[in-house]
């Protein structure tokens, strides 16, 4: 199989599909919290919103689910670790500063990187080693925001800051590692149930005594932004799957705040500043470099379970 096949190249389709589509999300997830919607409710609308792709992909496998130890083992950790991290998130935004704990946040491809190059043996050429370096380098300037207001006393938010890093970064290697032991549909799956297991707890975090807008602009509008997100996760199952998890990672990182920053700009007029400006242009020369670099495809890909 040659870098330039369509399964080579699938991959990108994949990771391009969810660069776009957790772009748009990201521009318009902020409204369901400001139309009165809780994110705690938020999570519970976005597990929802998982299950019509779960059934979708099931059935082109003919609901073939992979249950062998190793599989929900694997499903399990990806599952939990992605929820676990968005539950972290909750718990780190209520107490302290957005603009310092999203750059942390932001870089848990590094730790993907690091697992990959040391346990999986992934390499890349010096086009992706310049564009992963880019990627990161861009990656914090999307969230920086300095002078902003904190919310939050001490550091009670940075513990849980840096394990939303390490989860989200661990769950991306088993993501890849998974696609060696079962099919992308069955990581998916596994996925989504635990998203629905953990859905309890999001709504016993839930402040009932505040105001909660039930409406069509509260849970529906939720829905319409959160299936973005849930379809997003599907492509970047794909993309672990056919690609190079040290090339996948950096490369969805930072193109979806980069799509993100460009909607904002074109839809919501939001002109980003001169920190953001250099983060556009450091995303946008990094994903170039993460695209077109020969070696970014998993040239094994074509021997793992469909």
């Amino acid at each position: 199989m040659t870098a330039t096949s369509p399964i080579g190249r699938a991959w990108l389709l994949n990771a391009i599909t969810t660069v776009v589509l957790w772009g748009i999300w990201g521009a318009f997830s902020g409204l369901s919290p400001q139309y009165g919607f809780p994110e705690t409710l938020v999570y519970c609308v976005w597990a929802l919103t998982m299950i019509p792709p779960m059934l979708v992909v099931l059935a082109q496998v003919g609901w073939k689910l992979d249950v062998s130890p190793t599989a929900i083992a694997h499903g399990a950790a990806v599952g939990l670790l992605g929820a676990a991290g968005q539950m972290l998130l909750f718990y780190a935004v209520a107490r302290g500063p957005a603009y310092l704990i999203f750059p942390i946040i932001s870089l848990s491809p590094v730790v993907t990187i690091a697992l990959s190059f040391l346990f999986m043996r992934e390499r890349t050429g010096k086009l992706g080693a310049l564009g992963i370096l880019l990627a990161l380098a861009a990656l914090p300037t999307f969230d920086f925001a300095p002078g902003a207001s904190s919310s939050g006393q001490g550091v009670a938010w940075l513990i849980p800051a840096l394990l939303v890093m390490l989860c989200w970064g661990v769950q991306a290697y088993f993501m890849k590692s998974a696609n060696n032991v079962m099919s992308a549909e069955s990581i998916f799956s596994y996925m989504a149930v635990t998203a629905l297991l953990l859905m309890p707890v999001a709504y016993a975090m839930t402040d009932f005594a505040k105001p909660i807008n039930w409406g069509p602009s509260g849970p529906w509008l939720a829905a319409g932004i959160q299936v973005l997100n849930a379809i997003g996760a599907l492509t970047l199952v794909f993309a672990f799957r056919y690609g190079k998890a040290i090339i996948v990672a950096p490369l969805t990182n930072a193109g979806a705040p980069l799509a993100t920053s460009i909607i904002s700009l074109v839809v919501l007029g939001v002109v980003p500043g001169p920190l953001k400006t250099v983060g556009i242009g450091l995303a946008l020369l990094a994903s170039l470099l993460l695209a077109i670099e020969p070696d970014s495809a998993d040239k094994t890909a074509v021997t793992q379970p469909a």
